[in-house]
């Protein structure tokens, strides 16, 4: 049967547009949504070559108002306007579309939805099937039993059946949901708090949205409020969001045969727009089908090697998705096993039970040698009719030399929790070479367009490809089912999958670091090494005194009970004090406190800014402040932590986040053992619980000052780099040349006021916030700022070079050679601009420090290694090292660990190294 495929084009530019990095021609001509846009119909075509496709378009919005902005002139009114980036890439993105042979429509005074439906109606009506790729949920009504919708981002495939399994209601049903849930992208309200449960709860037991309008008297509670109040709107939402299919479009379905490639036009525009494959595929006078080739702000790329007809996804002839091998026999593994043997570099990736790296089993592990060259090896998927898979056990017991040989060179994407799911089976991975996780944290952390580092974003922003979701195979919520229950035919596809994108993606990232000698120092010298030291980290753990954390949560819970009392008492009433609701009553409406800020609804802030502020002038805000933040260390850590305690190894052990802060700084979870506050005795009291066995000592080695250090040696300021040299208090030698008296004769207060400079200028502090933070007027305020700069020269000089150079290169770099990049720092928008300027002039300092402590750690693991064996790190905490160290260790730890930690960096200050020893972490520190 014939098929026409339509394309939601409108649909496909946004998405493309802030899925793609922004890639530009080597004139800054923006071409990210026009790469994302062509490999998105370049894929559909191929999905769909083999299903006879006689007829296709891709739709577009005409420009102009259409006849729902008559019905509802609200309609559309929250959206944004286009973006200057997006608009001028609209042209030249239809002229290729059409020159690639699809017939391309866009008709005035409707949407590109009721252009589908109406295409889709008149097909159907010619005995045609219709597939309508597009990631909207409204073309959801349109799905009957010749019409399926298609996602091309999250490969989803929307049937009669698909339908009813997303939303809960048949296709027939979607527009009378979709009235009740209300759509804010088309700004169509819906009923209040109505969300999809209610909807589908409401139409299963009245029918119909006219049914539930009938009904609307006998339903209870606020949301049958919200529904009556709603019910002379709800007609109209149901015809705003109702696709029409009755257009009287000056074409028929003939009209939509594809066209033949306009080869001229094409090269044209490949050629204006640096398209150097697409270009050399339509020069040798095939297909455009080649994987985007994106070209970078400062230039393009490196282009990659031409891909022949019949593989759109960018794999080597023949090595489609379909090609990928699934191991089930002895001969298989056996010529897998030397295959891996013998490649350069081998992918490696785990499919488990778990996403908890102590708790995870294997159910199969996928391996790639080269691009499309891949294969699943099954060994627990456990469901009805499986096939046999070769023994576990056995195999792993096999594959374990192989595994554990640093000869043999791996790569992966986050292969640290393999590492550990590996650990778990007894197997100590080695060789392991490269992480394209890290390569692209690397290499464009904080850019623009460069959102997340999952290997499904990556693939989608360097190889124009869409990975198969991990929900399509297992489903969602409570119906999501284990990987080992996944059909192994399907898991292959995925897991091998991952492997072989792992491969393609190293190939596209890690020749770009190593063109840059200061990224190539960061990834290979720094984050590839750390990444070991924080698997050794995170297994070790560290031991809590579960004992003393409950009697914490003991005595904090009968202050919570005192601070609750003494709240109700200066309320002069009682009131639930974790009710913002109630809270904000009280505080702006009974006892006219001024309101500081509102939330996003409108409603009066009681966050605990807003506290901080009240605090200093109205008592009940200051003991909600302190019963806030009692409640918050309770319910985070000493209630929490105890239950957190690995029962096979009696301790707690966090996960460290190498590609999450943008500056290069770790991030712990699972506990979040970096946050642990040490300004009130109770949040000190909590590192108390941090204690060391029996026969051993926490020693903790902080790097005192290291930011006023590091902005010393950027600045090359001669009287920051003196006080450092002489080993001055900074913070003193600061207030007597800001106040103009000697050392000598500075005063606490003025020490305070010159260390609130010191740091707050690291973070762009203005002189309102130092007003705000010093409780002084803003004049004073500047007057310290002028006078810090006119004693330290060098620092002004430093930040107005540093903005410069942000403005002019888009980012900003460490010591170290971390780059730091700053995607507003060009904006239009006065407050973006301004907040990127000041990160600019911080992000080298907190960068530097972060590169600084995980060098440190490198070092110091070192030395361990082959001086103290059994001294273990345990945590990393901002500048900070923490260490379990044996008695008969300690004295050789304790003096080594300064020198160690000292000599990392050769900074124009001299670094210091702050060493405690203790029973436990409050100790030490």
């Amino acid at each position: 049967m014939s098929t026409l495929l339509l394309v939601d084009g409108s649909s496909y530019l946004y998405r493309a547009f802030h899925a793609m990095p922004d890639l530009r021609t080597t004139r800054g001509e923006p071409t990210g949504a026009i790469h994302g846009v062509l490999n998105m119909l370049r894929r559909l075509d191929s999905d769909y070559q083999a299903s006879g496709v006689v007829y296709k378009a891709c739709v577009f919005d005409a420009k102009g108002k259409t006849f729902r902005d008559d019905w509802y002139p609200q309609y559309k009114a929250n959206r944004l306007p286009m973006p200057d980036d997006m608009r001028c890439q609209i042209e030249p993105l239809h002229t290729a579309i059409a020159a690639l042979g699809w017939p391309l429509l866009s008709v005035v005074g409707v949407e590109a939805d009721d252009v589908i439906g109406t295409l889709a109606q008149q097909a159907v009506a010619q005995g045609v099937d219709v597939v309508v790729s597009t990631g909207d949920k409204d073309l959801a009504q349109l799905v009957g039993p010749q019409v399926q919708l298609v996602n091309t981002m999250s490969n989803e495939v929307l049937d009669e059946a698909g339908v009813v399994a997303k939303f809960g209601v048949p296709a027939a049903r979607i527009v009378d949901y979709l009235a009740l849930v209300g759509d804010t992208v088309d700004n169509v309200p819906g009923v209040d708090k109505v969300g999809a449960k209610t909807a589908v709860k409401w139409l299963s037991e009245y029918g119909s949205l006219d049914g539930v309008i009938a009904g609307a008297a006998g339903i209870r509670g606020v949301v049958g409020q919200n529904l009556r109040r709603a019910l002379d709107f709800l007609p109209l939402a149901r015809r705003l969001v109702t696709v029409r299919c009755d257009l009287d479009l000056p074409l028929a379905l003939a009209d939509l045969a594809p066209r033949p490639l306009d080869r001229q036009r094409l090269i044209e525009l490949f050629t204006h727009y640096e398209m150097r494959s697409w270009l050399s595929e339509v020069q040798a006078e095939r297909p455009a089908n080649v994987a985007s080739e994106a070209s970078t702000p400062s230039g393009p790329a490196a282009t990659p090697a031409a891909v022949s007809p019949g593989t759109p996804d960018g794999f080597p002839d023949g090595a489609h998705r379909a090609a990928y091998e699934t191991i089930l026999d002895e001969e298989s593994f056996d010529r897998w096993l030397a295959k891996i043997a013998a490649s350069a570099l081998t992918a490696v990736d785990t499919e488990t039970t778990s996403l908890d790296p102590f708790a995870a089993r294997i159910v199969g592990i996928s391996l790639a040698v080269a691009a499309g060259d891949a294969a699943y090896l099954p060994l627990a998927h456990r469901y009805p009719g499986g096939p046999e898979q070769l023994p576990g056990d056995e195999i792993l017991a096999r594959l374990k030399p192989w595994l554990e040989s640093a000869r043999h060179a791996k790569i992966g994407q986050n292969l640290k929790y393999d590492q550990h799911v590996l650990a778990n089976h007894g197997i100590a991975l080695a060789g392991v070479r490269h992480d394209t996780l890290l390569q692209s944290y690397v290499l464009e952390s904080g850019k623009d367009g460069a959102r997340g580092h999952d290997l499904g974003r990556l693939a989608m922003r360097h190889l124009g490809l869409a990975t198969i979701p991990y929900e399509a195979l297992c489903g969602k919520g409570v119906k999501q089912i284990g990987f080992a229950q996944v059909a192994i035919e399907q898991a292959a596809e995925y897991a091998a999958e991952d492997a072989d994108l792992c491969l393609r993606l190293h190939d596209k990232l890690y020749p770009q670091i190593v063109a840059d000698a200061g990224l190539a120092r960061v990834y290979e010298t720094i984050e590839m090494p750390v990444r070991d030291i924080l698997f050794r980290m995170e297994r070790t753990g560290v031991l809590i005194d579960s004992r003393l954390l409950a009697q914490q949560s003991n005595e904090i819970g009968k202050r919570l009970l005192e601070l609750e009392a003494q709240a109700h008492a200066a309320a002069g009433q009682p009131f639930n004090v974790n009710s913002p609701k109630q809270l904000a009553e009280i505080l702006f409406a009974t006892l006219g406190m001024p309101v500081k800020k509102k939330t996003p609804s409108g409603a009066p802030s009681t966050d605990e800014e807003v506290l901080s502020e009240l605090a200093l002038d109205y008592p009940l805000a200051k003991i909600l402040l302190e019963s806030r933040q009692l409640a918050k260390l309770k319910g985070t850590y000493t209630d929490k932590l105890p239950k957190m305690v690995n029962p096979r190894t009696g301790r707690v052990h966090t996960s460290y986040a190498q590609a999450v802060a943008v500056t290069g700084r770790l991030a712990s979870s699972d506990p979040n053992l970096q946050n642990i506050p040490v300004r009130t005795a109770e949040g000190r009291r909590i590192r108390a619980a941090f204690v060391a066995p029996p026969g051993s000592t926490i020693v903790s080695a902080d790097y005192s000052q290291i930011e006023l250090r590091i902005m010393a040696h950027l600045s090359e300021d001669p009287r920051l780099l003196e006080a450092f040299a002489q080993g001055e208090d900074v913070h003193r030698a600061t207030a007597a040349e800001i106040f103009g008296v000697p050392p000598g004769e500075v005063g606490p207060d003025q020490r305070r006021v010159a260390k609130v400079i010191n740091f707050g200028l690291i973070y762009g502090m203005s002189a309102f916030g130092l007003a705000r933070q010093l409780d002084l007027e803003r004049g004073a305020a500047q007057a310290y700022i002028d006078r810090y700069f006119a004693r330290y020269p060098g620092v002004a000089s430093y930040m107005a070079r540093t903005r410069e150079m942000a403005k002019s290169e888009g980012h900003v770099e460490t010591v170290f050679g971390r780059r730091l990049w700053l995607p507003e720092i060009r904006s239009s928008q006065a407050a973006n601009r301004q907040g990127a300027e000041r990160a600019a002039i911080n992000a080298p300092m907190q960068g530097s420090a972060a590169d600084l402590i995980k060098t440190a750690m490198i070092a110091v693991q070192g030395w361990l290694d082959a001086e103290a064996a059994n001294t273990r790190l345990l945590m990393q905490v901002h500048d900070e090292l923490v260490l379990e160290v044996p008695d008969d260790e300690l004295s050789r730890v304790r003096s080594e660990l300064p020198r160690l930690m000292c000599k990392v960096a050769a900074l124009r200050v001299p670094l210091l190294v702050d060493i405690g020893v203790g029973a436990n972490w409050d100790e030490a520190h």
